[in-house]
């Protein structure tokens, strides 16, 4: 969508049509302050009220001091005061990702509305719903270059779904209504209202509006049924089917209908780190992460399949390697909500514009009135064989037996962690990767991390939202010792805050993903990836009033752990791992999903092997070397 400038003109007229879709999660029209005259700093806080927010993250300053005033009367809204702006749009991320409401973030003009646009950008990539409130200069002086101006509007522009610069007190309270609604409907994503200072101090009447009429934006909810018809006729012929689910599964709540549909049909699903906990960890026909670090079993299953039913994915360059050689005999049938997705990367053969739980719903329909399934007893057996030949992680290959083996630290952690009230949140690095293989997530919204964007400093951040989201969930940020100096002074704000977040640092003294593809790919050439001088985290923890300790015995972590989960309040664990540890399995940029390297063959020893021929597939294409 473009950008709206809110002129004096009649946009707020009574008669818009009636639009319910995203209706306001909170009273709406029917608070207590409807009809009262206010500032319009007054009415930017009541018009949150009216929107049910609870938490708004943010840091004030000279352009919103008018805003942070009014907020300081507020009876219904909890601020969380960050020490960065980029971290506070992290934190309303870590929040609405980990509860699927809009996050809600209030910073200043200038400097720190341009601190915001990284977290903005994260948001945008991986379509997280956020309500981004910047202070703005007086209108008179906007574009006299005046102090702490900057043109947060246009600097912002690819990067959110929508954007306002409100020029009317008396618009205020529709654009409010309008952006919330446009955050939260269709594709999610952040949406930016820039508003002048000297409109927070202009008088107005507060007439908060239920209903939306935005004639432009009418996403599509319900799939053709005619496309969902030929959709299920077409998995009915199948031999070699597979779900491929992205992170649109979780925002459309489909995670039961992902779980009826697979099973049901018997069909294996392969997952991005987005949809990372759509169908329980111990589900068969779970696969899990395919791609770059997705494990090989579920990389071949891809790639040897005759069938893509894409559900709420983009196809992402991480997920299909080479695209001239991904999934060479497969036929696609892309369903989403967003129309410029389809076809965007590969062309469908049968595309499905609409909400996924409700196309999902019609499938299952489909289904159970034709009786028709495709028969995949022979797919399934020469999946489940590479699974067993392929696993993510073998003990016995003895690596590293004296130090801790992240894999293992990891399948540690994961057996410890009660994941139906645990929220798993990452940093962006060879951590994040491990964690998605082997940190069990048995539901959505329960792992958390930056996909598109890929924000070294989103984690840590993003687990303070988490956890103020969900007080009653242990909340662990997994995080690198490169990715968690991004952001570590955020450690303030959990301590005084008291937000007994968890924080398990894979401390490898590097920047570990930059220095692998240095040790594979650039000769050993170890240039400025090294961070021998990092700070001691523990004394760091220590400074700002944390729990903390250092463990470098593999056989103390499991006792760690028991410690760092137990602890009432914030708690630092610097787990110390090797240097030269790669993550693997991986596919190499510029190949094809078929050549993995790194993956553990158990009819091999067990050991780790290079790219290699895979048994044939009976009517299976595709170069495997």
């Amino acid at each position: 969508m473009t950008t709206q400038v809110r002129t004096p003109a009649a946009s707020a007229s009574p008669s818009l049509t009636v639009a319910r879709a995203g209706a306001p999660r909170g009273l709406g029209s029917g608070n207590p302050k409807q009809g009262a005259t206010m500032t319009g700093a007054q009415a930017v806080i009541a018009s949150l009220e009216a929107e049910g927010v609870d938490v708004l993250f943010g840091y004030p300053g000279g352009a919103v001091i008018r805003i942070y005033d009014a907020l300081y009367d507020s009876q219904m809204i909890e601020h969380v005061l960050t020490r960065h702006e980029q971290a506070a749009v992290h934190a309303a991320d870590g929040y609405a990702r980990a509860t699927g409401n809009v996050g809600v973030v209030l910073v200043t003009s200038g400097p720190g509305a341009t601190n915001a646009v990284t977290g903005i950008a994260t948001a945008y990539m991986d379509s997280v719903p956020l309500v981004v409130i910047t202070g703005q200069v007086p209108r008179a002086v906007i574009g006299t270059d005046a102090f702490q101006e900057s043109d947060i509007v246009g600097i912002t522009m690819p990067v959110v779904k929508h954007s306002y610069l409100l020029q009317s007190v008396d618009d205020l309270a529709v654009t409010f209504r309008e952006a919330f609604h446009i955050a939260k409907t269709g594709r999610p994503g952040p949406v930016l209202i820039d508003i002048p200072s000297d409109i927070a101090m202009e008088e107005v009447v507060f007439e908060y509006p239920d209903d939306v009429n935005i004639p432009s934006y009418r996403p599509t909810y319900r799939g053709n049924a005619k496309q969902v018809r030929a959709a299920a006729e077409r998995i009915a012929q199948a031999k070699r089917p597979v779900f491929y689910v992205g992170g649109g599964a979780i925002w459309s709540e489909a995670s039961d209908e992902v779980a009826r549909l697979a099973g049901m049909l018997r069909v294996p699903v392969v997952t991005t780190l987005m949809s990372k906990g759509i169908l329980p960890a111990d589900d068969p026909l779970n696969l899990g992460m395919v791609g770059m670090h997705g494990s090989k079993y579920a990389n071949l299953t891809l790639n040897h399949c005759d069938l893509i039913i894409a559900a709420g994915a983009r196809f992402s360059d991480r997920v299909t390697g080479n695209l001239s050689r991904f999934a060479p005999d497969a036929e696609l049938i892309h369903i989403d909500i967003d129309p410029a997705e389809i076809g965007k990367i590969r062309e469908p053969r049968i595309p499905v514009v609409g909400d996924l739980k409700t196309v999902f719903a019609g499938l299952i329909e489909a289904f159970a009135k034709s009786g028709k399934t495709p028969d995949t007893a022979a797919w399934l057996a020469q999946v489940d064989a590479w699974r067993t030949r392929y696993p993510l992680y073998d003990r016995r290959i003895g690596e590293n037996g004296d130090q801790i083996v992240p894999e293992v630290a990891l399948q540690q952690l994961s057996a410890m962690l009660d994941h139906d009230r645990t929220i798993v949140v990452t940093e962006v690095g060879q951590h994040q990767m491990w964690a998605a293989q082997f940190i069990d997530s048995g539901r959505p919204r329960s792992f958390l991390s930056s996909g598109g964007a890929g924000t070294m400093g989103f984690g840590f951040p993003a687990a303070i939202g988490a956890q103020v989201a969900c007080p009653d969930k242990t909340v662990v940020c997994i995080a690198g010792d490169g990715s968690f100096q991004m952001n570590s002074q955020e450690m303030a704000t959990a301590a005084i805050g008291d937000i007994p977040v968890k924080v398990l640092i894979m401390d490898n003294r590097a920047l570990g993903m930059v220095r692998q593809w240095q040790k594979l790919f650039y000769h050993r050439r170890y240039s400025f990836t090294e961070l021998a001088d990092n700070p001691d985290f523990v004394k760091l923890a220590a400074a700002y009033g944390w729990q903390a300790e250092r463990v470098t015995d593999p056989d103390e972590v499991a006792a760690a752990y028991e410690r760092m989960l137990a602890a009432e309040g914030p708690y630092l664990l610097d787990l110390c791992i090797p240097r030269d540890q790669s993550v693997f399995p991986m596919v190499a940029p510029g190949k094809g999903l078929g050549e993995v390297t790194g993956a553990i063959d158990t009819e091999a020893g067990p050991m780790r092997t290079g790219p290699q021929d895979t048994p044939e597939v009976s009517g299976a294409g595709g170069d495997e070397r």
